[in-house]
Order: structure tokens, then C-alpha cells, then sequence
């Protein structure tokens, strides 16, 4: 009995206390990083026009706000579709795999019992 309190007060240990909460920040922190990507694009591109009186610098800073944005969509698509393809790689979640094997395997001709 002392050995399975052990155990799982090893396992408890190994698991972070707080990893639901981290991972919805993670979530949370992709909208944040779009505005903040913007805004700082915005900032660029005004800067940029009242230091040189070009009009046209501007709409190059917002351009360059939303291409961050852009880009920190698609890095975190990337990293969420590699953690798909790991999850999709476990055997748990191998049934379509196994239940198309099964469809192929089958007779749908006469059955002999």
C-alpha cells in the first residue's frame, strides 16, 4: 500500500500543476501577438512619416504590422499541427486506420458458416 502512495505521489510530481492554465495562455498569447503586431506596425509606419514627411510610409508600417500578424498565425499553426501529427501517431488513436484495414479485409460475398 505504501509502495501505490509512492507512486502516485511520484506521478503527481511529474505532471505541472498549473499546465491547463499555461496551455490556455499559450492560446491566448496568438490573438494578443496579432494586435500588439499591428499596433506596433501602425507606430513603424507613423514614426516613419512624421520623420520624413513621405505619406506613403505609413500604410508600409501598417503593411508590416499585418505580415507579423500573418506570420505569427502560421507559426502557430505549425506548432499545432506538429503536435497533431505526434498525437495522430499513437496507437490510441489508431482507429480509422484499423477500421479501414477491417473494410477491406471483409467478403461482402456468400458467408460460410
Amino acid at each position: 500500500m505504501a509502495e501505490e502512495q509512492k507512486e502516485q505521489h511520484a506521478n503527481e510530481e511529474e505532471t505541472p500543476k498549473y499546465k491547463a492554465l499555461i496551455e490556455g495562455a499559450d492560446s491566448l498569447s496568438l490573438g494578443i501577438s496579432m494586435v500588439v503586431a499591428v499596433a506596433m506596425g501602425v507606430g513603424i509606419g507613423y514614426l516613419l512619416r512624421k520623420w520624413t514627411d513621405i505619406g506613403w510610409l505609413f500604410w508600409v508600417g501598417v503593411f508590416i504590422g499585418v505580415a507579423a500578424a500573418i506570420l505569427n498565425v502560421y507559426k502557430a499553426y505549425s506548432k499545432q499541427y506538429k503536435e497533431f501529427e505526434e498525437l495522430a501517431k499513437q496507437p490510441r488513436y489508431k482507429v480509422k486506420q484499423q477500421m479501414q484495414e477491417d473494410e477491406e479485409d471483409e467478403d461482402y460475398g456468400e458467408r460460410k458458416y
